[in-house]
């Protein structure tokens, strides 16, 4: 059984979790003291309190998965995970859905969306939220006065431990608002039960990450990687976000932190995260049980079908993949002996376009295998064609399928079907893994070498990339070529809209991909404004603080 989900959410389970953001009076505990004495009546009760935290991400409502806490009409459309992922890759060049009836799907891969709130804006900028109060909550109840209160002076140096984790979630929430929508309201702990908080600036908010980042790392409560269990947060989670913000800090901030990137990357590196030799096995049904996530995530989101259920993330990520036939022959050419996933929702596609970045050999359309000799290919390409490579929105036996994400285990088998919950994955999702700070290292360094990586440390991890996905090094390892590597280490990871902003390309009429801004050949330019999302118009006319982000 998988650890920190075992612990019942006695504490934080009977929470309100209003569907306005705005109200930013929603809390873990009613208002009386004594309810709060009860609800932490011993040291199991903190930790509940933190796993309750750390679940949100994935969890949907504190009820059954099939039940959504926000107003989105859809439980597994309302998760975190999923709809972080929408923003990130839908939205940009890396995969496609024909689930056009849902509005958010054709705003997000027309590049079309408005201020008018969607069910992928709503859920993340909701749970990101409510995930920061549920922190601050946490903070004011595990303060030294409320400890001693409550005679629990002997738990202080345990409870600081949880408390550093705690901030961590809290930076990372805050980031992916800095990331996704700019300038959002910035709520602390202050603010539970009191004042509207006011808007910070983008740059305001790197800074403020930023510290506290580094506070969590020179201090001794975060814990250290391997002192607890996966998957809670460590430093290296804590020195992983660092890494990433560093990457992107001329996006956020207007000025470029190339060297810092490339140190906090690898400050990673050498707290001894290993490369997982079968790059398959990282995102197979048991990739904690076979040690591939403990191996390689630096902080990942676990999913579990008997404990940790849910209709998003990893659930949504392989079923809503394939369909009827593409589910039966991608498991017949495998020879596992049924479908390759636990159902076929028949939703997700690859343009060829995308495809295309991957060394593919043999490529045909015939429909008779997976569309290309698997044997000679690069490992990371997990397609199959069913004769009609280019992806149309009307259709779903159109564009190329993805198994990046299945039910397959290590062993060769899949995951037991005989068990009722067998619809929901137990692959856990990454939020950050070591290949990533192994490319940001190789990028920061091109960056800072005009455009053009010649450093052995930096060549070294690409080509540990390389030899694990059974493929050549290129001649040469440019920023054009890495933005390339990227899309086929980290496909489906959350990390593309972000990669082309980076690099200039995402608004750019220069860099086209099917179906951008609405036109099929993808040759148009997307108007500056669509680097950010919207605010919720919700949380701004109920916040009189809040201005909504330039160009909606």
């Amino acid at each position: 059984m998988k650890k920190i989900y075992s612990i019942v959410m006695m504490a934080l389970a009977a929470c309100v979790l209003s569907s306005c953001v705005g109200d930013l009076n929603t809390h873990l505990l009613n208002e009386t003291e004594s309810t709060a004495d009860q609800a932490f009546a011993s040291q199991s009760d903190y930790l509940a309190a933190l796993s309750y935290i750390n679940a949100f991400y994935n969890f949907v409502s504190t009820g059954d998965p099939g039940s959504s806490d926000i107003s989105v009409k859809d439980a597994g459309q309302s998760e975190l995970v999923r709809q972080y992922i929408n923003l990130n890759e839908l939205a940009a060049d890396s995969f496609k859905c024909s689930w056009t009836s849902d509005s958010y799907v054709s705003e997000l891969q027309n590049n079309r969306w408005t201020a008018t709130e969607n069910a992928a804006t709503i859920a993340v900028y909701t749970r990101c939220m409510k995930g920061i109060t549920l922190v601050n909550e946490f903070l004011l109840q595990t303060e030294p006065e409320k400890l001693a209160a409550r005679g629990h002076e002997n738990l202080s140096s345990t409870i600081a431990g949880y408390r550093a984790e705690a901030r961590f979630h809290r930076a990372l929430f805050y980031y992916l608002l800095m990331d996704l929508f700019g300038n959002p309201p910035f709520a602390m702990p202050e603010n539970v039960m009191g004042e509207n908080p006011e808007q910070i600036k983008r740059a305001d908010l790197f800074e403020w990450i930023e510290k506290e980042c580094n506070e969590l790392l020179s201090g001794n409560d975060m814990p250290a990687k391997g002192t607890v269990p996966y998957p809670r947060p460590t430093k290296g989670s804590v020195q992983a976000l660092l890494a990433r913000m560093y990457l992107n800090a001329e996006v956020y901030t207007g000025t470029a932190r190339w060297e810092d990137a490339k140190k906090a990357a690898a400050a990673v590196i050498a707290m001894g995260y290993v490369l997982h030799p079968n790059y398959q096995e990282l995102f197979m049904q048991d990739n904690t049980e076979s040690g591939a996530a403990a191996d390689e995530f630096i902080f990942g989101i676990e999913y579990d079908r008997d404990h940790a259920q849910s209709w998003g993330g990893t659930t949504t990520l392989s079923s809503a993949s394939v369909g009827g036939a593409a589910n039966s022959k991608i498991g017949e050419l495998l020879g596992v002996g049924g479908t390759i996933m636990p159902e076929g929702w028949d939703g997700y596609h690859v343009a060829p376009d995308y495809v295309d970045r991957f060394e593919l050999k043999g490529v045909n359309w015939d429909g008779s295998g997976f569309g290309y000799d698997r044997a000679k290919s690069d490992k990371r390409a997990f397609f199959f064609n069913e004769g009609e490579p280019e992806f149309v929105a009307t259709t779903t036996k159109t564009g190329w399928r993805c198994w990046k994400f299945s039910s397959l285990k290590s062993d060769g088998t899949l995951l037991d079907r005989s068990n009722d919950n067998f619809k929901f994955s137990s692959c856990d999702f990454p939020i950050f893994r070591l290949a990533e700070m192994y490319l940001i290292y190789a990028e920061a360094d091109a960056r800072l070498n005009k455009g053009i990586t010649t450093d052995a440390t930096a060549l070294g991890y690409i080509k540990a990339l390389r030899d694990r996905a059974g493929v050549e090094m290129p001649d040469a390892v440019t920023l054009d070529w890495l933005l390339d590597e990227r899309a086929r280490e980290l496909m489906w990871e959350g990390h593309r809209r972000t990669d082309l902003i980076r690099y200039g390309y995402f608004t750019s009429a220069s860099f086209p991909w099917a179906g951008k801004g609405g036109v099929a050949n993808g040759k148009v330019a997307l108007p500056s404004y669509r680097t950010l999302y919207p605010l919720l118009t919700s949380d701004i006319n109920a916040n009189s603080n809040l201005k909504q982000n330039p160009g909606y």
